[in-house]
């Protein structure tokens, strides 16, 4: 028996969300008294594999195929499906990204095993298997049991801590036999020098409070002070005052920040549902009623345009810049 964990990686490196992943995983495997066995698909050197070790994972599998060097939903199912298989795994742990949304259902049909998705705990039980998340757009905590042998659980970014067990993991390269990607790339555009929105620690995002698009530029500069990223509600990027891949909401990007900073966002049920799973809500706005303050830890009633610029002055100052 084992905790399987899969790690996507970025061009060979990977990234925080996969450390956060390896220390879920070694966790629940020390409740089940098992051992925490991490997967890797693609073409990454012993020396980042091992870093998987620092979190917990005993054992680090590495499989680099021709047939998965494009995201093919199906074969990385597929491939997932079989290490789960052969290693044992009776609990699953995957990311609650895009990449995860799209293989954790079709692996629980392969595996006929019950899926948790946004998870955002160790489990509550291991007999029964009861994990906790969100629920009702984030205004409820609901308790999920999982009955089948085999369980899935996937887990939004910045859920859980990361936690360094050092272990010294053993890196194993294996082969799985897949058939030709159906999924055929065309072009890949890569945005550059800039924080992608789902990677941010900090966020800094703007609602229809700010009025114009030509208000826009102190909550760029505070974004830029505090290392974080940008966003928008739909509204906003409906009218077309911000980028489309700014959108934070059930409809846009679903993000969890360690701090998520709203200004002149009113809190519609839609928006809270993408942002929910935030460690820290900071809200900004002048209507002392807006739904907003209701889910938010820290709030300022004020005019958006009078605050921002207080509050980059505030944080030049911290940062002596």
């Amino acid at each position: 028996m084992s905790v399987l964990v899969y790690t996507e990686n970025w061009d060979g490196k990977f990234k925080k969300l996969s450390f956060e992943l390896v220390s879920y995983a070694t966790r629940v495997a020390e409740m089940l008294n098992t051992s925490c066995i991490a997967l890797s698909i693609g073409n990454v050197d012993d020396a980042e594999l091992k870093k998987l070790g620092s979190y917990g994972a005993q054992k680090i599998l590495s499989v680099n195929s021709d047939n998965l060097k494009v995201f093919d939903t199906q074969n990385y199912t597929e491939a997932i499906a079989q290490v789960a298989k052969n290693n044992d795994a009776k609990v699953v742990v995957i990311s609650n990204n895009n990449v995860g949304k799209a293989v954790a259902p079709r692996l629980s049909v392969k595996l006929k095993a019950a899926l948790a998705a946004g998870v955002n705990g160790l489990p509550l039980s291991t007999n029964p298997f009861t994990v906790r998340k969100r629920a009702f757009s984030g205004g409820a905590i609901a308790h999920v049991v999982l009955k089948t042998d085999v369980k899935i659980v996937t887990l939004p970014q910045n859920s859980v801590d990361v936690t360094e067990t050092p272990v010294n993991a053993e890196v194993e390269k294996i082969s799985i036999s897949l058939p030709e990607p159906k999924t055929v790339v065309k072009d890949v555009q890569k945005q550059a020098g800039k924080l992608l929105l789902t990677d941010a620690e900090i966020v800094v995002s703007g609602g229809r409070g700010m009025k114009s698009p030509d208000n826009w530029g102190p909550l760029v500069e505070l974004a830029e002070l505090l290392g974080g990223a940008t966003a928008c509600s739909r509204p906003v990027s409906d009218e077309g005052w911000r980028p489309s891949e700014e959108h934070t909401g059930q409809t846009g990007k679903i993000i969890a920040p360690n701090l998520y900073i709203a200004v002149g966002i009113s809190g519609a049920t839609q928006h809270i549902a993408g942002v929910s799973g935030s460690k820290y809500i900071v809200a900004i706005n002048n209507d002392k009623s807006a739904p907003i303050f209701e889910v938010a830890q820290y709030g300022i009633v004020g005019d958006a345009q009078k605050v921002l610029p207080k509050l980059v002055e505030a944080v030049r100052e911290i940062k002596g810049k």
